[in-house]
């Protein structure tokens, strides 16, 4: 049975779910910051889940960092499933722009995190509701 990592119940809001992953959004306001976690329990690398779940992944993956580029104009997106903190299969898509915190850094550790307000969570929910997402659903 999937459960969600309690670090990532911890730094996280569960915003909704895509036929695959369960989406995420990091609690650091410092950039707009998605995790997708495949809902397989006890997977903690790409490899692990079968072809077609490899292939789920990645078209979630992509698809949600193409609307997230085209929807905050950013410069670059960052995907990426690293796993040394958090051993649970979890891919990282970032919104990044030239002029943001930790640019052109990674943006693990560089700056201490900035909570959301209640007011900008509801806005990014909106975001994602508008970008009507393939197969996205909120939570």
């Amino acid at each position: 049975m999937f459960v969600l990592d309690s670090r990532l119940q911890q730094d996280s809001l569960v915003l909704g779910d895509f036929p695959l992953c369960q989406l995420l959004l990091s609690k650091d306001a410092n950039y707009p910051w998605f995790i997708l976690v495949p809902r397989r329990a006890g997977v903690s690398e790409v490899f692990e889940l079968d072809a077609a779940d490899q292939q789920r992944l990645w078209q979630e993956a992509s698809c949600l960092a193409e609307a997230l580029k085209a929807s905050y104009e950013a410069d670059k997106m960052n995907v990426a499933a690293l796993g040394n903190v958090v051993s649970q299969l979890h891919m990282h898509v970032i919104v990044r722009h030239h002029d943001d915190a930790a640019w052109p850094a990674p943006v693990w550790g560089k700056c201490p995190a900035v909570a959301y307000t209640d007011e900008q969570v509801h806005a990014i929910r909106q975001r994602l509701r508008d970008l009507k997402l393939d197969g996205y659903a909120e939570a």
